[in-house]
């Protein structure tokens, strides 16, 4: 429950006061309200909560300055500082508060709940909006989103070797209406040393979390919840230990498909991008492909002779897939032999399969 029970001041007779609220209200208000992230553009960009706003009360130079002023100085001299730097841009704070909150109601959170989120609050509870503050901050939100991937859930994960056409099966059950965790849209990489390639900048791995909470939590973990098979590390991101730990003891519905058209698929993907990125992503792997098998790639990649390459790299993903089913109880495991590569038929079959298990 909040609490209004930080009284700030007066002016002009009237008492003014903004409301403490725990992280279950934050998120709930967060749903229809603006959320205001007062720490430096370095904090925000390391990890922030998704369409959060950030009107920093100190840019990252002068975070710095008033950290070391605390270190060496104490309390009350980095204070008078913070007040010296922000005083200047009272006015700047209270436009941008406006833009963003053009009906004067928000919450603000800083990184645990300390000055600069009750500063803020104070100045614009002086200038008529209505506040919230985020009761120990950034913290508790990331510390709220990290035992939330415990939670119980019906999990159904998705499997089969590279080039199964796992990917476009989530993404038309998404369509569909299905609950589907993205993970490799999400981390903005496909999981292989080629999963870089035609993909935006990966999150930081906090922002990956908080962008993985977003949608997590929309979901009712009554019904399926569709995850691609992957392994902990997807590009430089990692699953939280807590999900990745649920992933790994859900049931997976392995499908299977003949490698010809496997190799098909992935010539059609990859076969556009340039030759040195691909022979780049080879190289990556090099250690477990072999050398002899890296050298045939490079040189079959030179002549464009992709069908060629995508074999010789499907001889370790295939065998590295293999190894990492092992991990799992083989009575979690149901495979599903597919005749043909027709999204449409696949895509049912998978959800019947799904229906017999869940049963």
């Amino acid at each position: 429950m909040g609490k209004d029970n930080r009284t700030i001041g007066t002016s002009k007779g009237i008492k003014l006061m903004n409301r403490d609220i725990e992280i279950e209200e934050f998120l709930q208000k967060a749903k229809y309200l603006p959320v205001i992230d007062v720490r430096s553009s370095k904090e925000f960009e390391q990890g922030h909560i998704p369409d959060a706003f950030n009107i920093p009360i100190f840019n990252n130079e002068e975070r710095m300055l008033v950290g070391t002023r605390y270190k060496n100085s104490g309390k009350e001299s980095s204070v008078l500082l913070g007040l010296e730097i922000a005083g200047l841009k009272l006015t700047s704070y209270v436009k941008q508060a406006k833009k963003t909150a053009p009906q004067k109601e928000l919450i603000i959170h800083c990184w645990r709940g300390g000055m600069r989120s009750s500063s803020l609050a104070w100045l614009l509870d002086i200038a008529g909006f209505k506040v919230s503050t985020l009761i120990d901050g950034y913290k508790s939100y990331r510390k709220y989103i990290r035992n939330s991937f415990a939670q119980k859930s019906n999990i159904i994960v998705l499997g089969g070797m590279t080039g199964s056409g796992k990917t476009e099966i989530l993404h038309h059950l998404t369509k569909s209406g299905h609950q589907v965790l993205d993970l490799e849209k999400i981390a903005n990489h496909k999981g292989s040393a080629f999963g870089d390639l035609g993909q935006p900048k990966q999150p930081t791995n906090e922002q990956f979390e908080n962008n993985l909470y977003s949608v997590w939590s929309k979901f009712d973990h009554n019904k399926a919840v569709w995850i691609e098979d992957e392994s902990r590390g997807i590009g430089k991101v990692s699953i939280p230990d807590t999900l990745f730990k649920n992933i790994r003891n859900a049931p997976v519905i392995k499908i299977e498909l003949d490698k010809k058209i496997r190799i098909k698929r992935l010539v059609k993907e990859y076969a556009n991008f340039d030759v040195v990125y691909l022979e780049a992503a080879i190289k990556r792997i090099q250690r477990s492909l072999g050398g002899l098998n890296t050298k045939l790639g490079i040189e079959a990649i030179g002549k464009k002779d992709f069908e060629t390459a995508v074999d010789l790299i499907l001889s370790y993903y295939d065998k590295a897939y293999n190894i990492g089913l092992l991990k799992r109880n083989d009575k979690t495991i149901y495979n599903l032999a597919l005749k043909r590569d027709n999204l449409i038929e696949n895509t049912e079959m998978i959800i019947n399969l799904s229906l017999k298990i869940r049963i």
